[in-house]
This record gives structure tokens, C-alpha cells and sequence, in this order.
């Protein structure tokens, strides 16, 4: 469910517990949309995380570690300027808005001490983040909004005066009276109660509107007493965090315990709301991260591969009209037995086709400024030029495709990247292999950087490494691992090599096909079944020369045919 503002207030109520009154140490933004304060308040040390991702936003704090870019964003350096040092005095919130504003007192450039506040709006695809002087001014936002008069779309932008976003025409369940509740949910159009609730009070998420339908059942009293009810342990502040959990999947969270779905639906109680919110977004933050910052890398790799596969196209077309060359020394045979009955000049020559079984004749165009001679050569040298093409065009191809095959698989790569890191290192990888431009200037150079691949450990305690991108699949393969280690690759499909480490030892059964697992996880092959993986002692696999990074060949394997196990995989990975 989004973070609805009944949600939000028991987060709230979480934050002026833990950190209202706090100072602000350090700033962060490892995201386009995300800034973590760490915070240093009576009940200890923690890390503040505001949100303004249209598809996630919230305020929690957090224990997830996440990688900062090299170079702070504006945005960043901003809060940093006027927020570092300053104490957290309050945390407010309108009634039944997804909008938190923290108060804070800081010091400004004279040394004297000043209010400001920092408004998270947490509103879906118009979430944002704005600081704001002491006066209600705006400082600056994550998101600049020129508005829009004809749809009423309100103005952000530094030097305006904030207002809070348009409160939508609904009722306040918390202060509206009975009879203005009695007409909400009174319904003379047929409307689904659920859609009553969502249309008639604000605050609530649809998730909440269809628990109250559902524990009312069909009549209107009971859900009335079930609003009612709601509204009560609202105002008494009568929060539990509430993790739903069904096939092993965290699918939503929620305040209070929801029984809609039945027992496929586990309702998990949990610590503390921030756990919560960290257990939920934890994997999807991290792969936003990934895809926002990869953005770049995808468009350039999906450019060059979209290329190769146009020009693969048009060379198999080519191809596919050389394979017809017989035809064309047949009609160069057949102009230069009958070059005694023609003449310079003429357009066609219509004449016996002694290579048809049924001896019929056949038109043969002619260019009428060339000689009958020169017409017949014409015919010989397309021949000979469509038998050349055919041998290039077949070494074009067969390039060609391997060079698809490799832009695959680094499309992949970004898909596994976990961070910066990773990124820097497959963009690396792009520069040496001519698909991205190295930079000019030195200033412009960065560094280059050596990722780590994934590390596991099979139940038997045996070693598994997995890489994440062609470059470390080819340390793994023909640096680090040793001849008697045993290399894993799924069948034909673009993945991760996986290497179990031996000891020079022969490993178990379980290790084995744990190792097989996690490479069908880590493939293109994840979402299948029966994935077949070709296994194979390292001394068998090879690099050849001049192979794109990643390629190998290999013989003497094995292939084992598994389900990939999203649980198993967490299981042995080690953290």
C-alpha cells in the first residue's frame, strides 16, 4: 500500500520518539530522490531517511547501508550549508495530510540562530522535498514546479512563499460530525462501499477501505460502527506495524492487523514501523538506485545493440540473395551461346534456358548501352562478387552475432549491478571495448575500480563465488579460480560464471547443485524451469584469443537441470 496519512502519522509518532530534539550531523543524498540525515538525538544514533520517490516515498529511519555517489549532488550541498548542526525542535503534521514538516533550528552565515523547516511531501508522483527559511520561503526543492493555472497546479520554486498542496474535497473522518458521515456513506448511485469510503473521506488508502467493508460484511450499521471504530483507535493513537507476507513475499504493510485475504496471507507483527519500511523497501530501493543511475549505461548498450541486430538483419537478407549466384553464371552461359543472334542495343534477350528441365525459354534483361560480350561479363562478375559476399557475409555474421550475444550480456550485467561500483566497473568495460568514449581530459579520467563478485557459502561450508559482469566473470574464470575448482554457466543463455571453490578436494552432491542454482538465479534463465547448467572443472574452460570480456569456450562438462530458489539464494549468500 502507498504510506497513507493515518500510516505516516504512526510513522511520525516513531520519529518525535527517537529523534525529535536531535542534531542533524551529517548529510547524504545516495539518490535522485532520496536524502538520509544522520541524526544524533536522546535515544541514540540513527539515520533518517526522507523519500521522495513517486513510487516510494516516506520518511523512516533506517539501518540499510547505501553507497553515496563520489560527487554530492546540488541538492545535497544546499542542506548541508543550512542544516548541518541544527536541532530537529518538532515534527508536525497537517490532520490526515501525507505531508511531515520538520522544524529545525539552525545557524546561519552570521553565526545567529534561525528557524527552518524541511517539508517531505509524501504524495505519490508529486512527492517532494523543499527546504524553507524561517519566513515560509522556499529555499530550494528536489522537484521545481512551474505550475499549471489552468489545471490549479500550485507553483515550487526558490523565492516563493510555500503553500500546503490543495486539500481535496472530502471528509476529515477524525472531525466530521454524524450526520456528515451518515451522508458519505449513504448511496443513492450503487457504488461499492469500499468506493464510498475512498470518495468520501480522505486519509484512508484502499487497502483500509476494503478491510472495513470486509469485516463489516453487507450492512451499512455495522460499517458505520466499523468507521467509527477506526477512527477511535486513530485518535488514541493505536498503532501496531503490521508486515503482510504471502508465498515467502513481503506484498504490503499496514498499522493494524488485516484479515481480507485469508490464511495464504501471513500478517506478520514487527518491531517498529522503520523495520518495517526497511524490510519492504530494502531490494526495491536498491534496484531503483541501480536503474537510475545505470540509465546511461542501458541506453547506450540498448543503442549499439539495436544497431548490431539492424545490421545482422540486413546482412542475412544479403545473405539470402547471394545463396541465388547459380542463377546469374546461367544466364552469363546462356547470353554467351546466343552472342551471334545479338546486337548492341538491345533490352532483353529472350532465348532457350538450357539449364531448365523442361527446356523453355526465358527473358534475360540487358543493358542496351554494353556490348552482348559485355553483358555476359556483367553477369560473370555479379557471380563472382555474390560469391565473395557469401564468404564475408557468413565471417560478418557469425561476428555479428557474437557481438549481440555480448551486448546481451552486459545488458544483464546492469540488471545485477548492486551499486555505483559495480556501474563504474561494467562503464569501464563499455570504454575498453570501443562502446563508450574514454573521456579527454584527465580531470574528466576516473579511477579505475576493481568490484568484488557475489560471495555464498553451500550448506557444506564450501565457497561459491558468482560475477556480476563480464569483467569479473573473467578474473573469477581464468585468474582467481584454480584448475580443480568447477565452473558453472547456464546452457546457451547469457548469465554469471559461478565458480565452487574445491580445495582440490571433490565436493558433495548438495554443494553441487547448489552451485548450479545460483547460476540459474544468476541468468536470463531466473523466471524458468529445469534451467540447464553446463558444470566443468576449470582446467577445461578457456578464453580464446581475442574474445569480448565474458566469452569463453569450455568441453568435458556436465549439465545439471534445476529450479532457480530465490530462497536458497538468500540462504547462502554471505553478507
Amino acid at each position: 500500500m502507498p504510506l497513507d496519512a493515518v500510516c505516516l502519522s504512526a510513522v511520525a509518532e516513531e520519529l518525535r520518539a527517537s529523534i525529535q530534539g536531535g542534531r542533524i550531523d551529517k548529510i547524504y543524498q545516495p539518490g535522485r530522490d532520496e536524502v538520509v540525515l544522520a541524526v544524533r538525538g536522546n535515544a541514540g544514533n540513527g539515520k533518517l531517511l526522507l523519500s521522495a520517490s513517486p513510487q516510494q516515498p516516506r520518511a523512516q529511519l533506517t539501518t540499510v547501508s547505501r553507497e553515496n555517489p563520489g560527487t554530492p549532488p546540488m541538492f545535497c550541498m544546499l542542506l548541508r550549508k543550512h542544516l548541518t548542526g541544527g536541532r530537529i525542535l518538532e515534527i508536525l503534521q497537517p490532520p490526515m495530510e501525507r505531508l511531515l514538516d520538520f522544524r529545525l533550528e539552525t545557524i546561519d552565515e552570521l553565526g545567529d540562530r534561525v528557524e527552518r523547516h524541511l517539508i517531505l511531501e509524501c504524495m505519490g508522483r508529486r512527492a517532494n522535498l523543499i527546504l524553507l527559511d524561517g519566513e515560509g520561503r522556499i529555499t530550494d526543492c528536489l522537484r521545481r514546479i512551474d505550475g499549471d493555472i489552468a489545471s490549479g497546479q500550485r507553483q515550487v520554486l526558490p523565492g516563493m512563499f510555500y503553500r500546503l498542496p490543495q486539500k481535496p474535497d472530502k471528509l476529515d473522518p477524525l472531525t466530521c460530525t454524524e450526520t456528515e458521515m451518515d451522508a458519505a456513506l449513504a448511496d443513492p448511485t450503487g457504488k461499492a462501499p469500499d468506493k464510498l469510503l475512498l470518495d468520501g473521506f480522505t486519509g484512508l488508502s484502499p487497502l483500509i477501505a476494503r478491510e472495513l467493508v470486509f469485516r463489516a460484511g453487507e450492512d451499512k450499521e455495522v460499517l458505520r460502527a466499523e468507521l467509527e471504530k477506526f477512527v477511535s483507535s486513530v485518535k488514541e493513537k493505536q498503532f501496531t506495524p503490521y508486515l503482510l507476507v504471502r508465498d515467502g513475499r513481503p506484498v504490503d504493510f499496514t498499522f493494524l492487523p488485516i484479515l481480507q485475504y485469508g490464511p495464504e496471507t501471513a500478517c506478520i507483527r514487527q518491531e517498529s514501523f522503520s523495520q518495517l519500511l526497511d524490510d519492504f523497501y530494502a531490494a526495491r530501493d536498491q534496484s531503483e538506485r541501480v536503474r537510475q543511475r545505470g540509465q546511461d549505461l542501458i541506453k547506450s548498450v540498448t543503442n549499439a545493440r539495436d544497431r548490431v541486430a539492424r545490421k545482422l538483419g540486413s546482412q542475412r537478407r544479403e545473405l539470402d540473395a547471394a545463396m541465388d549466384r547459380e542463377r546469374l553464371r546461367e544466364l552469363g552461359d546462356i547470353i554467351t551461346s546466343n552472342l551471334h543472334a545479338m546486337h548492341k542495343g538491345q533490352s532483353v534477350l529472350r532465348a532457350l534456358d538450357f539449364y531448365d528441365p523442361e527446356g523453355r525459354e526465358t527473358d534475360i534483361p540487358l543493358d542496351p548501352l554494353r556490348t552482348p560480350q559485355q553483358n555476359a561479363a556483367k553477369y560473370y562478375k555479379d557471380y563472382n562478387k555474390a560469391k565473395t559476399a557469401e564468404e564475408m557475409l557468413t565471417i560478418q555474421i557469425e561476428k555479428g552475432g557474437k557481438e549481440l550475444e555480448y551486448l546481451n550480456s552486459v545488458l544483464e550485467n546492469i540488471g545485477l549491478a548492486e551499486g555505483e561500483r559495480d556501474l563504474q566497473e561494467i562503464r569501464q568495460e563499455l570504454v575498453d571495448t570501443g562502446y563508450l568514449r574514454r573521456p579527454k581530459t584527465a580531470a574528466k579520467r576516473e579511477k579505475r575500480v576493481t568490484g568484488k563478485p557475489m560471495e555464498f557459502r553451500s550448506t557444506a561450508g564450501l565457497r561459491i563465488s558468482v560475477g556480476k559482469n563480464n569483467s569479473q566473470n573473467d578474473q573469477l574464470t581464468t585468474k582467481m579460480a584454480y584448475k580443480s575448482d568447477i565452473w558453472f554457466h547456464t546452457q546457451k543463455i547469457h548469465g554469471s560464471h559461478v565458480i565452487l571453490w574445491t580445495g582440490g578436494e571433490s565436493p558433495d552432491a548438495q554443494s553441487l547443485h547448489e552451485a548450479a542454482v545460483l547460476a540459474a538465479w544468476f541468468s536470463q534463465g531466473r523466471e524458468g524451469r529445469k534451467v540447464p547448467v553446463d558444470y566443468a572443472p576449470v582446467k577445461y574452460v578457456k578464453k580464446p584469443a581475442g574474445a569480448r570480456p565474458g566469452m569463453v569456450i569450455y568441453t568435458t562438462c556436465q549439465t545439471a537441470y534445476v529450479d532457480p530458489d530465490e530462497e536458497l539464494v538468500k540462504r547462502l549468500r554471505v553478507k
